[in-house]
């Protein structure tokens, strides 16, 4: 055993690695329409998470591949490879930043603390984690390893959808009440602006549920990242429809002006169906916003662009991995029915 395999006898053999970064690590060959500028990892464990949310394919009541979270395929590698991946492609300046995705399971926060600590001794990088922290310990630990931004994911945009399809009526332990609790504790660990939550969006709340939800989150400081809803074969909602594309638009234009302090909710209108109508601006002012086509670009930490986590690369795109070309645009403005 050499001195930098003992090195990692403490944590974790192996953790699972998203196809992207695995290419751009090197540890598998490929073309990549678009490269993670994100190292996306997720911790490794034998069987599925204990929660069981609606939409995942790593809940425990999920028939889907152990491999799949979203569409994406994830498999494992040692750890003790993928720590001097990122460590190389951190020089190269590749890859700027590691988002570890969390499992649910006993031992979680454990091999959290020490996966980010090991790979603190490797890499000079900034790591986001993903997790579901049931009590403030949890939130202190992962503070003192080394993370420096934490993400709580909402998933859903009111508390009915929420107990619905990740809380009690999916037979998870989560409440809603209890996300919010956290989010503010993480705040207070970590300081405000260092905390995200994800929306999905499609899971049947209207435009009006989810942008409110957005704004109540920028008012407590927290980072609101937007994901469209993605129907995985073998999960409880594999039979559910992705959102249609011009709503998902109008959502991204209401979370971008909410997060920039152009706008509020309070200030935009709905329709009787909860349908966006306008966006507290005047119209040439949304047309600008829109034609930088900045609101349309991935959502969430620094330097995260999680390329087709909701979509194929031939389409329809949700969420732009870099900035969308003039054609694509000329598509965004016409889903608007801008001129």
């Amino acid at each position: 055993m050499t001195e930098k395999e003992k090195l990692y006898t403490s944590i974790p053999p192996q953790i699972r690695v998203s196809l992207g970064t695995a290419i751009v690590l090197g540890l598998l060959k490929g073309k990549l329409n678009a490269e993670p500028t994100t190292a996306y990892l997720m911790t490794y464990k034998e069987g599925k998470c204990t929660a069981n949310c609606g939409f995942c394919p790593q809940a425990r009541g999920s028939k889907s591949s152990l491999e799949l979270l979203s569409r994406v395929s994830w498999p494992a590698f040692p750890t003790v490879d993928v720590a001097t991946g990122i460590s190389d492609m951190a020089q190269k300046w590749k890859i700027k930043r590691v988002c570890i995705q969390a499992l649910n399971y006993p031992s979680v926060f454990v091999h959290l603390e020490m996966l980010v600590k090991q790979i603190k001794k490797e890499a000079d990088i900034p790591i986001s984690v993903s997790c579901q922290p049931l009590k403030k310990e949890n939130i202190q630990l992962l503070a003192k390893a080394g993370v420096d931004r934490l993400g709580i994911a909402l998933d859903a945009s009111t508390g009915a959808l929420f107990k619905k399809v990740k809380g009690k009526d999916a037979g998870g332990s989560y409440s809603w009440e209890n996300q919010f609790d956290m989010l503010n504790e993480a705040n207070t660990v970590f300081g405000k602006g260092n905390v995200s939550t994800h929306i999905i969006i499609g899971l049947g709340e209207t435009e009006k549920e989810a942008i409110g939800t957005i704004q109540r989150c920028v008012d407590m400081s927290v980072l609101p990242a937007l994901f469209a809803f993605t129907a995985v074969v073998g999960t409880a909602l594999e039979n559910c429809c992705p959102p249609p594309l011009e709503s998902y638009r109008r959502v991204q234009l209401a979370r971008y002006l909410i997060v920039k302090e152009l706008a509020r909710f309070e200030e935009m209108q709905f329709d009787n169906e909860g349908k966006t109508t306008g966006f507290g601006l005047a119209n040439q002012k949304v047309k600008q916003v829109i034609e930088s086509a900045e609101p349309f670009l991935t959502s969430g930490c620094k330097d995260c662009n999680r390329p087709f986590y909701n979509e194929k690369p031939s389409g329809p795109i949700y969420n732009y991995p870099k900035r969308p070309k003039k054609e694509e645009i000329d598509k965004i403005k016409q889903q608007f029915n801008c001129c």
